[in-house]
């Protein structure tokens, strides 16, 4: 199966988000921390040119803390800035401003020379959709400015917030892009909730979650659904499920739909633990 998802809004936030850049000191890019490199949007360099930098790893709370640490080592060593943050909780606000005023010490003190006064940190948030921009706004400005929703596409419009004397904030919608050249990062996206459920095929996203605990979580695959051993078909694993579970229709068949279901529903919620999907030895950069 294809992932393709670039409504016709996201062509116009790209249009304004490049048309917004010359306004900023710094690009915030938000990302998942269970999927760094799968929810940067790779088109993202051509976008911000030569702006200052600084990736945020949301929803740290759900990703494997280890690998987590090894993905802000693996940014540092090509030169980008990475934060481990999480926006539901605030964990890791405060690190956000310091970070910024580093990456833009030299430009502010080169401003400071040339007698020029200075003002809040212009910067501007950049994140796939279902990645948590708007609650991290929030929680930057203490108060509900932007809207919020767990399905993606919630923001549409650009919005500055000022968070404080020090920083000034331009969100924009999500942006995904046009073509997945890997599928493995379209079935990422959808199981980790970037991408409507509507357009996906929910059993085909399943079976990618099972594959992936099969591979590198065998045991908490095993202990969740009670497993003496992972059978070697998947329809066979769907069916232990379907029946430790109770997802079967009314002649007592399995009702692989509902199975589906529960599976990816049992990965978003953390049944299995914090679980990181991109790995930093498979980074392109």
């Amino acid at each position: 199966m294809t992932i393709q998802w670039f409504p016709g809004h996201m062509a116009k936030a790209r249009r304004e988000v490049t048309e917004k850049l010359k306004l900023v000191d710094i690009v915030f890019e938000l990302v998942d921390a269970r999927i760094p490199i799968s929810s940067s949007n790779p088109m993202l360099g051509e976008i911000i040119q030569q702006k200052p930098r600084l990736v945020l790893l949301n929803k740290a709370d759900m990703a494997d803390q280890e690998k987590t640490r090894k993905w802000i080592a693996h940014f540092a060593e090509h030169q980008i800035t990475a934060l481990a943050i999480n926006s539901q909780a605030g964990t890791g606000m405060k690190e956000i401003v310091k970070a910024a005023q580093s990456l833009l010490e030299e430009k502010r003190n080169r401003q400071k020379a040339r007698g020029i006064k200075p003002r809040a940190i212009r910067a501007m948030i950049i994140g796939i959709p279902n990645v948590g921009k708007s609650t991290l706004i929030n929680r930057l400005a203490k108060r509900n400015i932007a809207k919020t929703g767990n399905t993606p596409g919630v923001t549409r419009a650009q919005q500055w917030i000022k968070v404080g004397k020090e920083l000034e904030l331009l969100d924009t919608p999500g942006i995904l892009w046009p073509k997945f050249e890997d599928p493995e990062v379209g079935y990422k996206l959808a199981l980790t909730g970037a991408i409507k459920d509507q357009l996906l095929s929910m059993q085909d996203i399943a079976v990618f979650g099972l594959r992936y605990l099969e591979e590198f979580h065998p045991e908490r695959l095993k202990e969740r659904y009670q497993l003496s051993k992972i059978p070697d078909e998947i329809v066979e694993l769907f069916d232990q499920i379907a029946i430790l579970r109770g997802c079967l229709a009314s002649a007592g068949e399995v009702d692989y739909d509902k199975t589906a279901e529960l599976i990816v529903r049992d990965l978003r919620s953390q049944k299995f633990g914090p679980i990181t999907f991109d790995l930093p030895e498979q980074s392109p950069i």
